[in-house]
C-alpha cells in the first residue's frame, strides 16, 4: 500500500519566470566587486616592536607551580593594599618573577577573575622600570581583591608602584 501522494497532489510544472522584484535606483544593478577589484586591507597599526619586547612576561618571569606559590605564602612578607595583597620572597635569581591569583570567593565569576588577573599582570609589566631599581630580586605573588573590579588600570598600577617603592626602600 504505497502512497503516490506526491504524484497526485504536487505539480511538477515549473512556475513562469518572474520579473526582478527589486526596484532599481540611480546606480542601476551594480554587483559587489570581485576579489580582483577589492581594495587591499590596511593591516594593523605600526608599533615599536622593541618597546613591546622589553616588557613581555616570559615563561621565566612567571610562577607556575603550586609549590612556588605556597613557598612564597609561607616564607614571604605580606603587604596589603586596597586592590591587591602582595606576598614577596627573595628568589636568589637575576629576575623578578610574578604569580597572580584571583579567587572565586574573593572576586566572583570567571570573567571578573580574568579581568582582575589581567589588570594585575599589566601593572607588573608596566612597572618594569621600578622593579629594576629593586636590588634584591623577588618572587611576587599578587592576590586580587574585590575593589579592583570597579577601577581602570591606573589605580592598581599606581598602588603596585607604591608597593614596589616601599619594597625598594626597605
Amino acid at each position: 500500500m504505497e502512497s503516490n501522494y506526491a504524484e497526485e497532489n504536487i505539480s511538477t510544472k515549473q512556475p513562469p519566470p518572474r520579473e526582478k522584484a527589486r526596484v532599481q535606483g540611480a546606480d542601476g544593478d551594480k554587483e559587489r566587486p570581485g576579489s580582483s577589484e577589492a581594495t587591499p586591507r590596511e593591516g594593523p597599526q605600526a608599533t615599536d616592536g622593541q618597546t613591546l619586547l622589553r616588557f613581555d612576561l616570559t615563561k621565566e618571569t612567571r610562577l607556575a607551580k603550586r609549590a612556588e606559590f605556597l613557598r612564597v605564602y609561607d616564607q614571604g612578607k605580606r603587604i596589603d593594599g586596597r586592590y591587591m595583597t602582595v606576598f614577596i620572597l627573595p628568589n636568589g635569581r637575576e629576575i623578578q618573577r610574578l604569580g597572580v591569583t584571583a579567587t572565586k570567593k574573593g572576586i566572583g565569576k570567571a570573567h571578573d577573575r580574568n579581568r582582575a588577573k589581567r589588570l594585575l599582570r599589566e601593572s607588573f609589566r608596566l612597572s618594569r622600570k621600578e622593579l629594576e631599581e629593586v636590588s634584591t630580586k623577588y618572587d611576587w605573588v599578587v592576590n586580587a581583591r574585590r575593589p579592583i573590579l570597579g577601577v581602570k588600570l591606573e589605580k592598581p598600577l599606581e598602588e603596585f608602584r607604591r608597593i614596589v617603592a616601599r619594597v625598594a626602600g626597605s
